[in-house]
């Protein structure tokens, strides 16, 4: 006897969903990305379309087009996401330019090309990004605004693909984007760049995933760091995997702090082995609630566009919450340094401060200079960590104007370069220059002109090498006279270099805690030293951090003359004369502590007979 069959279960009633008939797709630059074919709404018939508004300024947008990857990838055969780029910069009205950004971050389906805003706004959208979905029949079933979207897009992705297989509407296969002809150059979309210990060049070739050394010529490829494939894997130079790498900062040891920016992390470069590993960062984007401190290796990080080390921390331009952040090496942690992560241009103390994707750095001893790419503009962090504005008003004012700093105009600058007269090279991305702010005039000057999107610059002798990004190449030009007058040279001619003798030498940096305190000892090593020196081959061995005060240091004979940076920190608590439990000046129960920090530039020159011990005095705070 055979069994009943069983009853089939119906499937579910299709959710019912408002649906407006979307609006033709039209915009006057055109299409990209599909072989010179103009599409229609009528050619996407049959398929789940997403629309993703973006612009190729926007980090949001771009945090976009990475969530959309992997969806693209999984619903390959019944979804078509299309690109319309709509510009919120001049500069991103311009064809070549959109072209250019298709390339750069890896787009890999059809874009149009939207310069005056028609489908944004027949589609009545309000804000980059914004994603709009059309179901198989030509009907907006969705809108949202923002990132973070895509896993309940994903969900109505599968809904609509089952709703109309059932209805026969769906038309699944291969999608209409047509992948651009690879281009034969060294460097594609390099992104900045740093001055090797050797005089070579290190590159971040971002669209290729890679690190690119050059040779003193800036030309020349000396070897590729990085598989090529876009990932995140440690390893040798032909394993490591980056994910559009961007900035670079060189330590005192010589190796290079890397920021990975969509991987959301910093990565360490042994140049002597080519060896990568990661300090910080796990992968993932930080989101809000998160916590923004701790352990380098467990807190997730958000799109690092560039990194500085700048009073014995790397600070981090987190370009993807509009904050300063900053690792410190002495015990592997990261946290916020500045920034609320609104968005804007307000100065003031680092925790009330607002950026607007931070995408620049460069440190002198008094200043950490920023590019804040949103608000067009150059600011700086001081030594107590105050943050200030030197050029720029907000997030819509941009331009090209030279003149007195309250009134000069930047558009989208991506680099900052401090010159050895104390002014500053902005890399003025969208407007193709090199522009130049002198603190002690105001003035902004523009010192070069017809570059491509330069996106940093190094200086190189009494050359800067520029990063021309969309010219896939560095180029290299005469700095003015004026701009490569050192102020410090000057100081030398007035401050007789010390002498010292060659070899071994013997740092002290002497401190006394005031009277009535004590060094803090309570948590660990209260003092600090941190040696580096101009030119970097001065110093043979003993350069670095370590908490003792005093240091032997060798000094490489073949030098001559040079500078010794010097930092030190030393803390120390009020004591208790009777040795019991510490009282502060106040009253207090606790004891009021003090951090003494000096910071010198030593002029030294080599020679024999010199001296063979430097003392240094660190003077402490006597409130007595």
């Amino acid at each position: 006897m055979n069994a009943a069959s069983p009853t089939p279960t119906p499937a579910p009633a299709p959710r019912k969903r408002a649906r407006v008939r979307a609006p033709e797709l039209i915009g006057k630059g055109g299409w990209i990305n599909t072989g010179g074919k103009e599409l229609s709404l009528a050619d996407l018939r049959g398929r789940v379309l997403i629309l993703d508004f973006w612009t190729f300024c926007c980090i949001n947008c771009l945090h976009v087009l990475d969530e959309l990857r992997e969806l693209e990838e999984r619903h390959r055969d019944t979804v078509v996401v299309v690109g319309v780029h709509s510009p919120k910069f001049v500069h991103e009205a311009e064809h070549q330019a959109v072209l250019d950004a298709v390339e750069r971050y890896g787009v890999e389906h059809p874009v149009l090309d939207d310069p005056e805003l028609a489908t944004w706004k027949q589609y009545a959208v309000r804000a980059w990004p914004t994603l709009v979905v059309i179901d198989p029949e030509g009907y907006v079933v969705a809108q949202h605004a923002g990132e973070g979207h895509v896993h309940a897009i994903e969900r109505l992705v599968t809904e609509l693909a089952a709703e109309h297989a059932a209805k026969g509407t769906l038309r699944r296969g291969d999608g209409p984007y047509v992948p651009p002809e690879p281009r034969p150059t060294s460097l594609r979309f390099p992104g900045k760049a740093l001055l090797l210990r050797g005089g070579t060049f290190l590159v971040s070739d971002t669209t290729r995933h890679q690190l690119v050394e050059l040779a003193e010529d800036g030309e020349t490829v000396v070897r590729r760091i990085g598989s090529g494939a876009r990932g995140f894997a440690d390893g040798g130079p032909e394993h490591a995997e980056f994910n559009e790498p961007q900035g670079l900062a060189l330590l005192d040891d010589g190796t290079v702090v890397v920021a990975d920016t969509v991987n959301h992390a910093l990565r360490l470069l042994d140049p002597a082995t080519g060896e990568v590993t990661t300090l910080a960062g796990t992968g993932q984007q930080w989101m809000q609630g998160e916590a923004a401190s701790g352990p380098a290796r467990e807190v997730k990080l958000s799109s690092p566009w560039d990194v500085a080390w700048w009073r014995g921390r790397v600070w981090i331009a987190m370009a993807g919450v509009h904050q300063l952040w900053a690792y410190d090496p002495a015990d592997g942690t990261v946290a916020v340094a500045a920034g609320t992560t609104n968005e804007g241009l307000v100065d003031g103390p680092g925790a009330e401060a607002w950026f607007a994707q931070p995408s620049g750095l460069a440190a002198t001893p008094e200043r950490l200079w920023l590019a804040d790419s949103e608000t067009s503009a150059l600011r700086w962090v001081d030594a107590d960590g105050h943050v200030h504005t030197a050029v720029g008003t907000g997030l819509f004012d941009f331009g090209h104007r030279d003149g007195a700093a309250g009134q000069a105009l930047l558009q989208h600058p991506l680099g900052v370069t401090a010159l050895p007269d104390g002014s500053v090279a902005v890399s003025d991305t969208y407007n193709h220059a090199l522009r130049r702010y002198e603190p002690a005039t105001g003035e902004v000057t523009t010192l070069a002109t017809d570059l491509r999107e330069p996106s940093d610059a190094v200086l190189a002798g009494e050359d800067i090498v520029v990063v021309e990004s969309a010219r896939h190449r560095l180029t290299r030009l005469r700095l003015p006279e004026e701009a490569v007058r050192v102020e410090a040279v000057a100081h030398r001619t007035q401050r007789a270099p010390t002498e010292v003798a060659p070899g071994r030498l013997r740092l002290d940096v002497v401190f006394q805690a005031p009277a009535g305190q004590k060094l803090d000892t309570r948590y660990g090593p209260s003092t600090r030293l941190l040696v580096s020196s101009t030119p970097p081959e001065l110093i043979l061995k003993g350069e670095g951090a370590a908490a003792d005060l005093s240091r032997e240091l060798e000094l490489n004979p073949a030098v001559t003359e040079g500078v010794l940076h010097v930092s030190a920190m030393a803390a120390s608590c009020d004591d208790d004369p009777a040795g019991g439990t510490s009282r502060s000046k106040t009253g207090g129960e606790y004891p009021a502590c003090h951090v003494h920090q000096q910071d010198w530039g030593v002029p030294v020159r080599l020679t024999d007979g010199g001296a063979d011990r430097l003392p240094l005095v660190l003077a402490g705070l006597d409130e007595g």
